[in-house]
């Protein structure tokens, strides 16, 4: 049998690069930085993000400028109601010429893939991503095709609408690592904004600060994170009292308690340590873990579940003490 070979330790470069990173895309979304360490962790965690949030805050910028500031490739895809699985994935085409079956690849084969408003198309073109987003890979014709690393999704929805929209399943939302808003920004931030960006594209101007070698790694680093047995019965006891709480239906999911973990081991690599503190995992609860609630009572809107769900979460992690 073949020895296991132990991830890298973290190093002061690891450190460096993520702070290069964070930086960058700092740049383009301004003031806010919990946004962007939310977008970094994701990645980190080789996990996707879900940003609910009204139009024209910056939604898809950040998702560019994280592309852009990795070097990578982007695409975006506009999620409508006539879209379908194939306009995701690709489709094998016949080549006369040479008498074989040919792939030609969607926009799924890109590092960082943008689904915009993705509760406007069907739920049979949702899970089109559903393999691509849990194993990284895609199957089209019998034949699985392997997705470019690193590989992120983010996908965006509008809260507010509810016309010509498609609430996203269970199954669907269990596959983002986390979700957050953005929000508008502060009245002096946006003041520059104004000032600075008319006529003007500042994702363009942005230069790749790392490369995707680089981040791959970053990645396997972050199995290097230790996690206390004293945090992690801390994590199970939330998880456990999601499944209890008489507000709450569907509880977390083994899925999702398995990315909160990973989400605070990235959350302690992006801050520069190789071990998890209790903050790691209690500053992502809300993030991880509200979207994979279902509530025991319905809501008539999505903003509405989201604050409950969120309170619910917030509620729970307030009552579960911190291991000293």
């Amino acid at each position: 049998m073949s020895a296991v070979t132990a991830p890298a330790p973290l190093s002061t470069t690891d450190i460096g690069l993520v702070r290069k990173l964070e930086d960058a895309i700092g740049t383009v979304i301004r003031g806010k930085p919990e946004a962007i360490r939310a977008a970094i962790v994701a990645l980190l965690s080789r996990g996707h993000l879900l940003i609910e949030d009204i139009p024209g805050v910056g939604k898809t910028t950040l998702a560019r400028a994280l592309a852009a500031a990795l070097g990578g490739t982007f695409r975006r895809i506009q999620f409508t109601s006539d879209l379908l699985p194939s306009d995701i994935v690709g489709v094998s085409v016949y080549d006369q010429s040479g008498k074989v079956f040919e792939l030609k690849r969607g926009p799924i084969f890109a590092n960082v893939v943008l689904a915009d408003e993705i509760n406007r198309t069907t739920p049979r073109t949702q899970s089109a991503l559903l393999e691509a987003m849990s194993e990284g890979q895609v199957s089209i014709d019998d034949t699985t095709h392997p997705l470019d690393q690193p590989f992120m999704v983010i996908a965006t929805q509008n809260p507010a609408e509810h016309y010509g929209t498609y609430p996203l399943p269970e199954s669907q939302m269990d596959r983002f690592l986390l979700r957050v808003s953005l929000g508008y920004p502060s009245k002096a931030i946006e003041r520059e904004l104004l000032r600075e960006r008319v006529g003007s594209d500042p994702v363009a101007k942005l230069q790749p600060v790392v490369d995707l070698a680089a981040v791959r790694t970053l990645q396997e680093g972050v199995e290097s994170i230790r996690l206390d047995d004293a945090l992690l019965d801390y994590a199970m006891t939330i998880v456990e009292e999601t499944r209890r709480h008489p507000s709450i239906s569907v509880g977390v999911s083994t899925r999702g308690a398995l990315a909160w973990y990973r989400a605070a081991q990235a959350a302690a690599l992006a801050a520069g340590r190789d071990f998890v503190i209790p903050d790691d995992i209690k500053s992502l609860a809300v993030a991880a873990l509200a979207h994979r609630l279902v509530l025991a009572q319905a809501h008539d809107s999505l903003g509405r579940s989201r604050t409950e769900a969120e309170r619910l979460v917030g509620e729970i992690v307030g009552r579960v003490a911190i291991p000293t």
